[in-house]
């Protein structure tokens, strides 16, 4: 595969996905493909072979080889399903003057300007009174309406936005009273409204991602952050499940709620990945000392997006280190542990990169800015493993359209694939 096939299937995949609930549907979808097998956690499971999980909005996949033992490290790639939006409220339905509008929640941070004036969907799950769970993506059905200049003439000056009062998108004409907004939803799904007891449904672009620039070097899409490494992860496993030497067990991890702080059953500060890890453990017959042994011998790299260097906002950037786009994969740090990246790390994702023949740019923010943080300081706060903070460059991140280089996040899969392949 080429970075461009790359791309393609990336904007594929981030179109099949316009909330949490698809993506780790759709993760489900290409791992069956490719001869894995989806299991309950209620059930027993097999001790070896190509299986995944989802719980709600989250996936974790492993490939168990023939010859694990008990104290065979994970080598794990961490990621996560959701991305900053709108969610909608209780009694959904809204509206005056004759529009019909939408109660929503802002779930994470967004920026909000960039949701302005676009064709937007809802999209995520309903769920039946007798828990049956069905996916909805509506396609284009409403828009938050900017102001006219004409009504605004210093807006150009500064543009503020009331979460409550300014973010109330429209979705058709009529009377609250009269039409029903959650009727509509569940119409889409082929789904009766009267059944429904309860839903968890977000809003997402609906424009597709496109390549451009003067040589196609730039793709631009929304919810890249961070469906660029879900996407580069399954597709490595997938690449690696049959071509690994055995050495370790190869693990993908795409937590739902990261956006929010993880703290959910889908999160990364809930016991999804542990659970996973200790079944694995004890289908191979781990005692308790062996499953820590495991973990001692496994490796997580973490993998978010990160920054590129603002052209038209250098200072906002370190002035020495200033990655740019398609100068490969960021490897992410920082000195009060935001990122988990320490020097074994590393010189492990470094050996990594070299094995790989691929690029990688070292990312550390600004002292004068605060910094973010991800999933990685939580998984190896919770399992001690040692972790790695990485991630595929962005401009314009929690946008409602992104933009990334075209080989970025291709070298971030192929890395992946290495690393999934044998141990560190």
């Amino acid at each position: 595969m080429t970075s461009v096939q790359h791309i393609l299937d990336l904007r594929d995949f981030i179109e099949a996905s316009p909330s949490s609930f698809h993506a780790a549907h759709e993760v489900g979808r290409r791992l069956e493909t490719a001869g894995f097998t989806q299991l309950d956690e209620a059930e027993p499971w097999p001790a070896r072979g190509k299986n995944f999980v989802i719980r709600d909005g989250a996936v974790i996949a492993w490939v168990a080889p023939e010859d694990a033992v008990a104290t065979t490290g994970f080598n794990i790639m961490g990621s996560h399903t959701d991305s900053p939006s709108f969610k909608l409220k209780p009694k959904p339905t809204t509206g005056r003057f004759g529009w019909l509008q939408a109660g929503v929640e802002v779930y994470g941070g967004p920026l909000l300007n960039s949701w302005l004036d676009r064709e937007l969907q809802f999209a995520g799950r309903l769920v039946d009174l007798d828990g049956t769970q069905t996916l909805v993506a509506t396609g284009p059905l409403l828009r938050f309406p900017q102001l006219a200049i004409h009504l605004d003439r210093g807006v150009n000056d500064g543009l503020k936005l009331d979460k409550q009062t300014h973010m109330n998108p429209i979705w058709g004409q009529g009377h609250p009273g009269k039409e029903d907004l959650l009727g509509l939803i569940a119409a889409r799904a082929g789904v009766n409204a009267s059944t429904i007891g309860g839903y968890d449904i977000v809003v997402a672009d609906t424009q597709p991602g496109q390549v451009f620039g003067a040589n196609n070097e730039f793709f631009a899409s929304g919810r890249m952050d961070n469906l660029t490494s879900v996407h580069a992860g399954v597709t490595a496993l997938i690449n690696a499940a049959d071509a690994g030497d055995g050495s370790v067990i190869p693990v993908l991890a795409a937590f739902d709620h990261e956006e929010i702080g993880s703290g959910s059953r889908s999160g990364a500060c809930g016991p999804f990945l542990e659970d996973i890890l200790t079944r694995v453990c004890d289908g191979l017959g781990a005692s308790a000392s062996e499953r820590l042994r495991a973990f001692a011998n496994s490796f997580c790299v973490s993998a978010d997006a990160g920054h590129a260097v603002h052209p038209n906002y250098s200072e906002r950037h370190d002035p020495a280190n200033v990655p740019v786009l398609n100068g490969g994969p960021l490897l992410k740090i920082n000195a009060n542990q935001r990122y988990a990246t320490d020097a074994m790390g590393a010189a492990i994702w470094a050996n990594l990169c070299q094995r790989t023949g691929a690029p990688y740019q070292e990312f550390v923010s600004n002292n004068g800015l605060p910094c973010g943080s991800t999933i990685g300081p939580l998984t190896a706060t919770r399992l001690g493993i040692r972790t790695v903070d990485v991630g595929t460059p962005l401009l314009s991140m929690h946008s409602a359209r992104e933009l990334c280089g075209v080989d970025d996040p291709f070298h971030l899969s192929r890395i992946t694939e290495t690393f999934f392949s044998t141990a560190v």
